[in-house]
């Protein structure tokens, strides 16, 4: 049967998966009776909560006899290391852009990773039937991030359809049908070469693992494209690293094939096609998979290096091991040397005292979804504040630079202006009109700058504000920025919260818990009102006496106390200070519980 293999790139939530979905139903992928969910490619718990695609997944549907092997892609550079390997799987891309937002930094990041691979785009402009949508301003917008890019004229000459999504059509002009995605599927079988692959089916099998899955019942999956040659269940393999040292000689115990959304055990996988391969017990991501014979290995796509690093530790509470089940040092290192071995964008390290291991990866939400993962296992852990990690070169300190941008309401520009270009040290680009009463700003800001800066945006623009930000360069160290200015409340005491302490507690500050919930000493239960650290006592009860009067009977009424979700928490914390992450509750705390331990630590420091 006839092959295209193509991946489908895009910024977050500009539609990709809603896409899929169409090109799903349309190809009669399902039964006419069966019932489907709405973004059926985000499969994981954390996609569907957070409408974000986290892991690149395959999918395969057939258009008059030919089949088309679809990946959709994450659109978040954090997670940017699925990319970077799943494009090597794919002879073209769809690159789809919101109608109305244009290119965004995300776009930016897939685009020039496809454009450096040699592959020719097909731009989908999509949902241009959004009342704000200006499909010839995004399309001119494409076009110039092509030429920025150094894409090449067979790359400039790119063909492009205007279509929605969610309503599955897609036509080549404005005023076309509306009614299917025919135009789409003929744009990619005209367009998409079939895999060269295919001319190799004589050589000896040879395959690159792009990404690991485990199966209850087969074990340890690879799946990649089939580079050369044909493979049958039984036969005989040998796994090389990227060096080309041999990792492992093992038996195929079996072959799979996307069909659909599902994958179908084959006999035989022949080259150019996309499968997963069951049997090995070693072999990993960009190991290359193939016949006795051989002893030179593929070479696999280069990942970016991690720019921040958390350190993972035990949760050493005094309320450690109530929630979770999985509380020892040697299960948490386990955990995270998985996580590393099929995330190629994580690195580990461990620490001198055997408790705590460093991790370091592309940003704070990737950092999030793998803690919130752990946690949903039954994890207990205490994380720090995540650190930029710098770099030396010709004997100057360099830092990460990103480029954020930003679409604001036009009366909160000057505050985030303000903010980035003053105590962040970052540099304006670029700033436009987007929209009725919108302004569009560019910056160029150190990734330190970043951290911890994003509540305080949503603040700034009365929550209607969209950041977006992608690694932009390396730099010369810009100096010390200033974190946070707040002081913490430390509770000083291990116990019960009381209604009528945090009641007297209210006018020193914000309270991050209500009555009734359990604390200790050292632990965070607000922020001061003033720039310094202060102790209180958040279980002193009322005195009771036998008179009773009017003006001191008067009832409890708590201000609502602030929950910080599990990045918000990550983001506030200063450098002395831990998240302790369980299964049910995220509390905020002092490095060291004891006052006297962190007096001596601050004159030390």
């Amino acid at each position: 049967m006839d092959l295209r293999n193509i991946a489908i790139i895009a910024h977050v939530d500009h539609g990709k998966t809603t896409l899929v979905d169409e090109l799903l139903k349309q190809s009669g992928t399902y039964r006419e009776n069966q019932a489907t969910t709405e973004r059926a490619m985000d499969s994981n718990d954390i996609e569907r909560e957070r409408g974000i695609t986290i892991l690149a997944k395959c999918t395969s549907v057939e258009h008059d006899g030919i089949r088309i092997n679809i990946v959709d892609t994450p659109g978040h550079a954090d997670f940017g290391g699925e990319v970077e390997r799943i494009l090597s799987m794919v002879d073209g891309v769809c690159l789809l852009v919101d109608a109305a937002e244009g290119p965004m930094p995300q776009t930016k990041f897939v685009l020039a990773k496809a454009l450096a691979l040699g592959l020719r785009p097909i731009v989908i402009l999509n949902k241009v039937d959004k009342a704000d949508a200006e499909p010839d301003r995004a399309l001119n917008e494409v076009f110039d991030l092509f030429a920025n890019l150094g894409a090449n004229d067979q790359q400039l000459d790119f063909p492009h359809l205007y279509a929605s999504g969610r309503s599955g059509w897609a036509d080549e002009s404005l005023d076309g049908p509306r009614k299917d995605l025919t135009a789409l599927f003929d744009m990619i079988v005209r367009h998409v070469p079939a895999p060269k692959q295919v001319a190799r089916q004589a050589e000896p099998f040879q395959m690159l693992a792009t990404t690991l899955g485990s199966d209850p019942f087969m074990g340890r999956v690879l799946t990649g494209r089939v580079e050369s040659g044909t493979l049958k269940v039984g036969d005989s393999l040998k796994a090389l690293s990227r060096t080309g040292e041999r990792i492992e000689q093992f038996r195929v115990s079996k072959i799979l094939a996307f069909r659909g959304l599902g994958q179908t055990p084959i006999d035989e996988a022949q080259a150019g096609d996309i499968v997963t391969v069951a049997g090995m017990t070693k072999a990993t991501v960009a190991d290359t998979l193939c016949d006795l014979a051989l002893d030179v290995p593929l070479p696999a796509q280069p990942i970016d290096p991690p720019t921040i690093s958390v350190t993972f530790g035990i949760n050493d509470s005094p309320l450690a091991g109530k929630d979770g089940t999985k509380v020892q040092s040697r299960v948490i290192r386990e955990r995270l040397m998985k996580e590393a071995e099929s995330n190629v964008a994580i690195k580990i390290e461990d620490t001198p005292g055997g408790e705590a291991f460093i991790v370091s990866g592309r940003g704070e939400l990737q950092m999030g979804v793998l803690i919130e993962n752990m946690r949903r296992e039954g994890f207990e852990l205490s994380i720090s504040r995540p650190r930029v990690i710098f770099k030396e070169e010709n004997g100057q300190r360099m830092e990460p630079i990103e480029e954020v941008t930003i679409d604001v309401d036009d009366e909160y520009s000057g505050a985030v202006i303000d903010k980035l270009t003053g105590e962040r040290k970052g540099d304006l680009v670029e700033m436009r009109p987007a929209g009725v009463g919108k302004t569009r700003i560019v910056a160029h800001v150190p990734s330190r700058g970043l951290i911890g800066y994003h509540g305080q945006f949503l603040t700034d623009t009365r929550g209607t504000g969209v950041l977006n930000r992608i690694f932009h360069e390396w730099a010369p160290f810009k100096g010390p920025i200033q974190g946070r200015r707040q002081g913490v409340l430390i509770s000083m005491e291990n116990g019960t919260t009381v209604a009528f302490a945090l009641w007297n507690l209210e006018d020193r500050g914000r309270l991050f818990l209500g009555a009734q919930e359990q604390v200790y000493e050292g632990m965070i239960i607000g922020e001061h009102s003033r720039d310094n650290d202060l102790e209180v006592n958040p279980l002193k009860g009322k005195k009771l006496t036998n008179m009773r009067a009017s003006g001191t009977d008067e009832a409890v009424r708590l201000t609502t106390p602030v929950r910080m979700s599990l990045e918000e928490a990550i983001a506030y914390i200063d450098d002395d200070e831990l998240v302790e992450v369980t299964p049910k509750i995220i509390r905020l705390r002092k490095r060291h519980l004891d006052p006297h331990e962190r007096k001596r630590q601050s004159k030390a420091g």
